[in-house]
């Protein structure tokens, strides 16, 4: 008998609210979840909680159940409208852990400041600016990472020019001078960068400022209009999401190893690197998944490389048969060298020095 493949329900959410003791939420979090078997990542802490989590239908019942009946995080409102449909669970295990921030800024805000600073657009003012762009009158600052922009973005935003959302406070004054005059509509992917950024733009001065109400995912499911480039950045195991109709779809980006337009988006299988890419398909599969000669090379000294589909070596379970017998390194990592030098004995890295940028999340 063939089992049918069950659909799952991809959800992420969260919620300012000002908690006190972290640490208990993330046990009762824990308790229950694991009751249940959902698969998420969610961090709970003073500021809050964020999650993200896929699901079944009568799991997603269980836990609305469960949150909406929870004194601090009952009715996240952005809890139904962000959820989408997946063939299988986005995380390999649960993942649930107290966090200083649920969104590192290095800077905590309480919920009363969040709310003092909600200025809300709707997206269909968003979709009236766009399709009738003034450049004297408005900016659109997208709040996301760097790799993230490079991958999708709203037509005319600018970046927020950070690798990480924790530079953002050292971009503050450099946007005072551009845009004081300018109405600021920022953004992200789940609006959660957007609370938080917005509070420091309007402390920092810059009073007009709006934020996308309900994230850029209610516009992209709202409207197939192309006011959009290139494939969403998401936070699960998919990466790159396609957004658009063909007819409206666009690609933006090139491959790191060919410089062809692609919207296929991986990690470095070194693990120290993780540099994130964007690049073909078969080339990171060509390249077994390094992004340069600098990591292969690396990656004989110490092997920490990451599994995937398209190679057969183990590494992990390699470098823990070497704890219990240190005696068989030399034999170990000569069968894993000649393993890699066989898969990329004919492979010239175009890059040759890492892409890992200087920091990441």
């Amino acid at each position: 008998m063939i089992q049918k493949k069950e659909d799952f329900t991809l959800l992420t959410f969260y919620k300012f609210v000002d908690v006190k003791n972290p640490t208990k939420e993330v046990e009762e979090h824990q308790k229950f979840t694991a009751w249940i078997g959902i698969k998420w990542r969610i961090y709970i802490g003073t500021e809050g909680i964020s999650a993200t989590v896929t699901w079944n239908e009568g799991q997603i019942m269980a836990y609305k159940l469960f949150i909406n009946n929870h004194d601090l995080f009952k009715n996240p409102e952005d809890i139904d409208i962000k959820s989408c449909k997946v063939k299988w669970h986005q995380f390999p295990k649960m993942k649930v852990k107290v966090r200083d921030e649920i969104v590192v800024l290095w800077k905590k805000f309480t919920r009363k400041e969040i709310e003092e600073a909600w200025n809300r657009m709707q997206i269909e003012d968003f979709k009236e600016i766009l399709d009738n762009w003034q450049i004297d009158d408005y900016i659109v600052l997208d709040m996301r990472n760097d790799h993230e922009y490079r991958l999708w973005h709203f037509k005319n935003a600018i970046p927020a020019s950070t690798l990480t959302f924790r530079e953002l406070e050292n971009q503050i004054e450099e946007y005072k001078k551009q845009f004081w005059d300018k109405k600021v509509i920022s953004y992200c992917t789940g609006w959660i960068r957007c609370e938080k950024s917005t509070v420091m733009l309007q402390k920092a001065g810059l009073k007009n400022t709006y934020q996308l109400d309900w994230w850029v995912v209610k516009y992209i499911n709202t409207y197939d209009d192309g006011n959009w480039e290139g494939n969403l950045y998401v936070f699960d195991d998919r990466v790159s999401d396609e957004v658009g109709s063909k007819e409206k779809h666009t690609t933006i980006w090139i491959c790191c190893y060919t410089w062809e337009k692609t919207d296929h988006c991986e990690n470095c299988r070194y693990s120290p690197c993780n540099a994130r890419l964007i690049c073909k398909k078969t080339e990171y599969k060509k390249h077994f998944g390094f992004c340069s000669e600098e990591c292969f090379n690396s990656s004989k000294n110490d092997f920490f490389i990451k599994s995937a589909s398209f190679d057969s070596m183990n590494y992990k379970m390699k470098r823990a048969d070497i704890k219990v017998n240190p005696e068989l390194k030399s034999e170990i990592f000569e069968t894993m060298e000649n393993h890699l030098s066989k898969q990329l004995s004919w492979v010239v890295f175009s890059n040759k020095t890492t892409l890992r940028e200087e920091y990441q999340d």
